[in-house]
């Protein structure tokens, strides 16, 4: 289970570029006190878990559909990005006790029973490995763009076959009308 994991957090993190995760990039006014920080740091990394653990659960039960993960899925893609969307704050975290703790009680909320106490930690540390290797990340980014970025085309291909189909029916409709129109007179 964890090379599933693991697996699919490499993957997950090709999103970064697309979509960025506003818990992780939580902008406050200077606090007052410490506490306020902490708390919204808290709830930031809290955030961020229950998002991580909906993606992970979302991912895990495709997965057993389909017995592996397959990058071609479109909604295998959209919760890949939310995972690494949602992983963000691990970068700048990974060493932060009471991030971790938070962003684990989180993803133990949220993900149905895949993600529970006796495997947060490892799950989480899968997760801070996947974020903190940059290089692999910057791979998986392209290879997912161009993969997007050739659906995208294959799809508008597709699209404009099928205008030009749809008209070509129009015409031979309109033919075939006044064609079998002749024949009502016999």
């Amino acid at each position: 289970m964890r090379k599933v994991i693991l697996m699919a957090a490499v993957l997950m993190m090709a999103g970064c570029g697309f979509m960025k995760n506003s818990t992780s990039n939580v902008q406050s006014t200077p606090a007052t006190t410490t506490t306020t920080t902490a708390n919204t740091a808290s709830n930031a990394a809290l955030v961020a878990g229950q998002g991580a653990g909906n993606a992970l659960q979302a991912l895990y039960a495709q997965y057993k559909v389909d017995g592996k993960y397959d990058y071609k899925n479109l909604q295998n893609i959209m919760n890949t990005m939310t995972l690494v969307s949602n992983c963000e704050g691990l970068k700048d975290n990974f060493k932060d006790r009471t991030y971790l703790s938070e962003f684990g009680k989180g993803m133990i909320a949220s993900s149905l029973g895949l993600v529970t106490q006796n495997n947060v930690q490892t799950v989480t540390n899968s997760l801070v490995d996947m974020v903190k290797n940059s290089e692999t990340l910057k791979n998986a980014q392209s290879q997912t763009t161009q993969a997007v970025q050739t659906a995208a085309t294959q799809a508008q291909s597709t699209a404009s076959q099928a205008a030009t189909y749809a008209n070509t029916a129009a015409q031979y409709a309109s033919a075939l009308s006044s064609l079998l129109g002749a024949f009502s007179g016999k």
